[in-house]
C-alpha cells in the first residue's frame, strides 16, 4: 500500500450510533502529509496548482495527474518542522483529510468514512461536530459531504480527461534531474504530455480539447514542469547555516520526455 493510501490509518464510516457525540479539529498538523513526495491533483485544481507545484502524471492506465511535494523518496517539502503547510496552494486531497469517501464492492454506493485515528477527532467538544444535540447532521458534516462529492465528481472528470490524452498516445516516460548544491537528484517513473505528438494531433480534436479547456489544463502542466528548481530551493532555504546570495544559489535543473537515464545520480521515484 502506498503512503497516499496510508495517511488513513483507521477508516470508519460516519454514523450516528459511533459518532454523535465527537467532534473534528481540523488544521492542527500536517504530519499526516510530510512524507507525501506527490499527491493526487484534479484537473479543476491545475490553475491554483501550477504556480506552486510541477504536475506530472503516474505511469498508471491512465495516467493521473501527480502534484510534485519533494525530490526524493518520503520527502515533502511544503510540511515544515513545525507541521504546518507552507505552500501557497494546497490540494483538495490534502483538504479533504481526515474525511474519504469508500466505494462499496459493487462500486455503486459512496460512503462517507473518517479516519478516526486522526489526532483532532475528539469526544471533547474540541473544533466542530458532526451531529447536533438531536442526531441531526451539522452544517459542518454538511459541507463536508458537498466537499467530498464534488471531488469524486472532479475525479471522474479529470479520469475521463486523461484516458482521453492516453487514447491519443499523448504521454510518454518523463525524468528530471535538479542540482541541489552539488548533487545532482534525478525523479523518474512519471510521464508528461509530449507537445511533438500534441502538434500532431488533427485539427478535429485540437479544436475538441480546446472547447472543453484541455488545451489550457495541457499547457499549465507544461509550464509547471519548470518549478523543478523552485524543489530545490525550498532545499536550500530550509538549510543551516549563513544566509547565501540568491543570486549565486539557484538550482539548475532539466526535464526532459525520455527514458530513465543510466547513471549514478540519486534517484528518487514518485509514489
Amino acid at each position: 500500500m502506498t503512503k497516499q493510501l496510508m495517511i488513513y490509518e483507521s477508516v470508519v464510516p460516519i454514523s450516528i450510533a459511533r459518532h454523535k457525540d465527537t467532534s473534528v479539529k481540523t488544521g492542527l498538523t500536517f504530519e499526516f502529509a510530510e512524507d507525501l513526495n506527490a499527491v493526487p491533483l484534479l484537473a479543476s485544481e491545475f490553475a491554483a496548482a501550477s504556480g506552486t507545484f510541477p504536475i506530472v502524471f503516474t505511469s498508471a492506465d491512465p495516467p493521473m495527474p501527480l502534484a510534485v511535494l519533494g525530490l526524493r523518496d518520503q520527502q515533502n517539502l511544503f510540511v515544515d518542522e513545525d507541521k504546518s503547510w507552507s505552500g501557497r496552494y494546497t490540494p483538495n486531497f490534502l483538504r479533504q483529510y481526515p474525511f474519504v469517501f469508500a466505494k462499496s464492492n459493487d462500486g455503486e454506493r459512496l460512503t462517507l468514512c473518517i479516519d478516526d485515528a486522526y489526532e483532532g477527532v475528539n469526544a471533547e467538544g474540541r473544533g466542530e461536530r458532526l451531529f447536533d444535540s438531536e442526531g441531526e447532521r451539522t452544517q459542518y458534516l454538511r459541507n463536508i459531504l458537498e466537499f467530498a462529492q464534488a471531488y469524486q465528481q472532479d475525479f471522474a472528470v479529470t479520469e475521463a480527461f486523461c484516458k482521453r490524452l492516453a487514447e491519443h498516445k499523448l504521454f510518454d516516460p518523463m525524468q528530471a534531474q535538479v542540482l541541489v548544491g552539488t548533487e545532482m537528484v534525478t525523479l523518474q517513473g512519471f510521464m508528461a504530455v509530449s507537445k511533438d505528438k500534441l502538434k500532431q494531433l488533427d485539427d478535429e480534436e485540437v479544436l475538441s480539447l480546446f472547447r472543453i479547456d484541455g488545451l489550457e489544463l495541457i499547457y499549465r502542466h507544461i509550464a509547471s514542469l519548470g518549478l523543478f528548481p523552485s524543489l530545490a530551493d525550498r532545499i536550500s532555504q530550509n538549510a543551516p547555516g549563513p544566509a547565501k546570495d540568491d543570486s549565486a544559489g539557484k538550482s539548475e535543473s532539466a526535464a526532459s520526455a525520455s527514458e530513465p537515464a543510466d547513471g549514478p545520480d540519486d534517484k528518487a521515484p514518485l509514489h
